[in-house]
């Protein structure tokens, strides 16, 4: 059995060390030098019967139903076209689908989106998130102060941004709804169920939307990923629990993980869909698209993953909707000359392979027009684990880290992020996973001031009103002589914090 660890959230115990947290980042199972080939012989060896799913991509100015026939003749069957884009989304037991497809006038580009065939797979639980005890919250619910939600004494993170300033004039519009293109969200719990938008929830895991009742909410078992994001959007200001960032605004569920954890192109580009033609205005992407932590566009497959996605979120953007997506939790230097990808790819035999990230890009947080967002801990500096990249980071927010090295100020007692869990939980996280959902927040908080402000415009506030960080140097985060990262650019403009810490109360005054 494998477990699959998403590269944007942490579980930190207290205190523990870098080097074990980043050892749960990137695919637990051994990596071998024969990962590359070893996908490229998984492709090639599926038998009859093991069906692969692939993204086509038709060639701008020419007819999709036309590519829909040459599809069918080469042993594929269509799961759904978005004509909107020119993405078809297919399924085929023809090991040599792609390189048929390929061949056709109408098809710019087309790959696989996974390794291992569509057959069931290990189940296994993602991530661990530490679940308050009655006692935690019974402790927190006495302290809090006047006017406070019970569990707000606990969220160091909300005065870190203003966002409990930001209150004081307003919770957000409930016209403006944040997607969280996750792994479902539970909108059943308290804190969310005010502020959930069922209309523009969906279950997108297959790659064609699924609306029937609560199938965008995780399943026993599954990630509460999505469920923690949303409560650090959106929880409500109703005297339960915690509070949100922006607890006046919507929170929409759009899954596209697998039972398994697995964020694949078809799902992503669907959920991309989908917010477009349902009014959200945000989407949060805490996540990377399998089974490629970089996608090289020299390999004519992951090029068709980069192409499909990028499509999908130019489409969303177009449609009025503001993109923010976690940097990652491998701390890479994502403007480096060159990065060790040892996790590639994760749903089959992973092995070492080093790449250019000018050419391999990271999907959907390196595609253009996307908030790429860095996390910081309780002291305000970069996370142990937060990647990094001058021109890369836009922004950063806290996302937390081990309380070892980043403590909070009382009355909050752990360096993790406090969010909603599945079933009326709440529990602890860490992660650019949690990060990017604060700035993501912050963007909806600027599109209720701002209604008719454009994605760009929202952008540029987003940017403009951040405060701005010089870069932590040295940056030697557990104390042992060591340098752990390297930040270049000036304050306001960085490889650590990008244009700075996202501002909630610059947000709703200006």
């Amino acid at each position: 059995m494998s477990v699959r660890l998403n590269r944007r959230t942490v579980t930190i115990p207290l205190g523990m060390a870098v080097a074990s947290a980043l050892a749960f980042l990137p695919n637990v199972a051994s990596a071998t030098e024969a990962g590359p080939q070893a996908a490229a012989a998984s492709i090639s060896a599926a038998a009859e019967g093991d069906a692969l799913s692939y993204v086509v991509n038709v060639r701008p100015g020419h007819s999709s139903a036309a590519v829909q026939t040459a599809i069918g003749k080469a042993g594929g069957s269509v799961v759904i076209a978005y004509d909107q884009i020119g993405v078809i989304v297919v399924h085929s037991s023809n090991a040599d689908f792609a390189k048929e497809i390929r061949k056709d006038k109408g098809v710019e580009s087309a790959g696989a989106t996974r390794t291992a065939p569509l057959s069931p797979q290990s189940t296994t639980e993602m991530w661990a998130p530490e679940v308050l005890t009655g006692a935690e919250l019974a402790a927190a619910t006495e302290a809090s102060a006047t006017g406070q939600e019970p569990l707000q004494g606990l969220q160091w993170d909300l005065p870190m941004i203003k966002a409990d300033k930001a209150h004081e004039v307003t919770l957000g519009s409930s016209k403006v709804t944040v997607g969280v293109i996750d792994t479902g969200v539970d909108d059943t719990h308290p804190d969310l169920a005010a502020n959930f938008n069922r209309a523009a929830s969906v279950n997108c895991v297959s790659g064609k939307p699924n609306t029937a009742d609560g199938a965008w909410r995780p399943n026993k078992g599954e990630s509460a990923h999505g469920t923690h994001v949303a409560g650090e959007i959106a929880a409500a200001k109703n005297g339960i629990g915690m509070v949100g960032v922006a607890p006046g605004v919507k929170v929409s569920g759009i899954k596209v993980s697998t039972p398994q954890g697995w964020f694949y192109t078809e799902a992503v580009v669907c959920g991309f869909i989908w917010a477009a033609e349902h009014g959200v205005d945000v989407t949060n992407n805490s996540y990377y698209t399998d089974p490629w932590n970089f996608n090289c566009t020299d390999d004519p497959d992951q090029k068709a993953l980069v192409e499909a996605v990028s499509r999908a979120t130019k489409y969303a953007e177009g449609k009025g909707t503001v993109n923010v997506a976690a940097a990652g939790n491998d701390n890479w230097d994502l403007a480096g000359k060159t990065i060790l990808d040892p996790g590639s790819p994760n749903d089959s035999t992973p092995g070492d392979r080093v790449i250019d990230p000018k050419k391999c890009l990271d999907i959907p947080a390196d595609l253009p027009g996307t908030v790429v967002v860095s996390s910081v801990g309780a002291k305000g500096i970069k996370s142990s684990f937060s990647n990094y990249g001058q021109g890369v980071i836009n922004v950063t927010a806290p996302g937390g880290d081990s309380t070892r090295y980043q403590t909070p100020a009382a009355p909050a007692v752990d360096g993790r992020i406090l969010g909603t869990l599945p079933g009326g939980q709440y529990g602890y996280m860490a992660g650019t996973s949690m990060a990017s959902p604060h700035a993501a927040a912050v963007a909806a908080l600027i599109k209720s001031t701002h209604p008719d402000a454009r994605p760009n415009q929202v952008k540029a506030l987003l940017a403009q009103g951040a405060d701005k960080m010089e870069c932590t140097t040295p940056y030697d985060i557990n104390g042992d002589g060591k340098i752990d990262a390297v930040c270049v650019g000036g304050k306001g403009k960085n490889a650590f914090y990008g244009e700075g810490m996202v501002n909630a109360l610059n947000a709703v005054t200006k």
